[in-house]
């Protein structure tokens, strides 16, 4: 079986490669340039070469894929009409199911590839005719809320050769084996974006837009640059001098409101989610999940209440601490992921 394995800057999907080759696998490297920038600092070109170190160690071949107009169309786009409507997109998700298992598959199935291989923590389990998207064995690590968009054709042409190994133990292999890329640290910035402030990133496209920040009574205690740069439970980025988060941003005054970590406003038990998305089947409801509203969450039990034009009611046993518009909600049985929307 071919198989195009992404190789990102990351150990993971070296490691990935690694295994899959130990396996008997047809193995060719895949690297995406997606995103490029002279003002920002931008690692792509690093990242090439990166890849280009880790396909010679592995004796591989390594195809590049330039992909910046897809990604400027799809994500770029995405995440400004997000912030211009006051909103926190959440662009890894859509990464996920727009361009990796999207372009980028189309891409490997068009040079006759079987499937392509992520270094993504996470399993598929085919059961049936169906494939099951399921949490990784290491919780801490688990990205299968950032896969929660992904569908049956997509799940069915996808191997994720890490799922049965802790972060640690990839570690370990890595450098057991030497692998140039060993001990490169895990990357906590935007997908391809990588180490651009996001605010600096919104200023190219959103111009400053000078208003107050008041309290909830509507005490002005500050001003602000641009209401669209914050979203519901940030703390920092508001420069004042006593601690307090953002309740909400009002759209029209360009006002952003805040107070306490304990503000009512803050907590909230229901909420309904858009372009609702089952993953390997629609369950029956009113049924009883846990689910996530962010990536850094132990999944909370819920209830998903009610289904109706790609629209899901969702109610929490326990109130939920800022939920942001935008952003993902994500639906969990067991460890099965079942599917996604976006919060309103």
């Amino acid at each position: 079986m071919r198989v195009l394995v992404w190789l990102s800057w990351w150990v993971d999907s070296a490691v990935a490669a690694y295994l899959l080759k130990q396996q008997g696998f047809d193995v060719v490297g895949g690297f995406m340039k997606n995103y490029v920038s002279e003002k920002w600092i931008c690692t792509t070109y690093d990242d090439a070469k990166e890849a280009i170190k880790v396909a010679d160690f592995l004796n591989i071949e390594l195809l590049s894929f330039d992909m910046q107009q897809e990604y400027n169309d799809r994500i770029i786009k995405y995440i400004y009409d997000g912030y211009a409507k006051w909103i926190t997109p959440n662009p890894d998700v859509l990464c996920n199911s727009l361009i990796k298992f999207d372009v980028f598959l189309e891409k490997a199935l068009e040079k006759w590839f079987d499937k392509i291989a992520m270094g993504h923590y996470a399993r598929i389990i085919e059961d049936i005719w169906k494939y099951k998207l399921f949490r990784w064995a290491d919780y801490n690590k688990d990205q299968s809320y950032f896969l929660a968009g992904l569908n049956q054709y997509q799940l069915s042409k996808s191997l994720f050769p890490l799922w049965n190994f802790t972060k640690p133990e990839i570690r370990k292999v890595a450098q057991e084996i030497w692998l140039p890329n060993a001990d490169r640290p895990d990357s906590q910035w935007l997908c391809f974006i990588w180490n651009i402030p996001i605010k600096q990133f919104l200023e190219q496209k959103l111009p400053k837009k000078i208003g107050n920040i008041v309290l909830s009574d509507g005490k002005i205690v500050g001003q602000h640059q641009g209401s669209w740069f914050y979203t519901v439970g940030q703390r920092h980025g508001l420069w004042l001098n006593f601690k307090c988060y953002v309740i909400k941003t009002d759209v029209v005054t360009n006002t952003v409101v805040v107070w306490d970590k304990s503000h009512e406003e803050l907590s909230n038990n229901f909420l309904i989610a858009l372009d609702w998305h089952w993953i390997s089947q629609k369950y029956e409801l009113p049924l009883k999940v846990k689910t996530k509203i962010r990536y850094r969450q132990e999944p909370q039990p819920a209830k998903l209440m009610f289904f109706e034009n790609n629209q899901i009611n969702i109610s929490f046993d326990k109130p939920q601490w800022a939920i942001a518009s935008g952003q993902v909600v994500v639906a969990y049985l067991w460890d099965e992921c079942i599917g996604s929307g976006v919060i309103r």
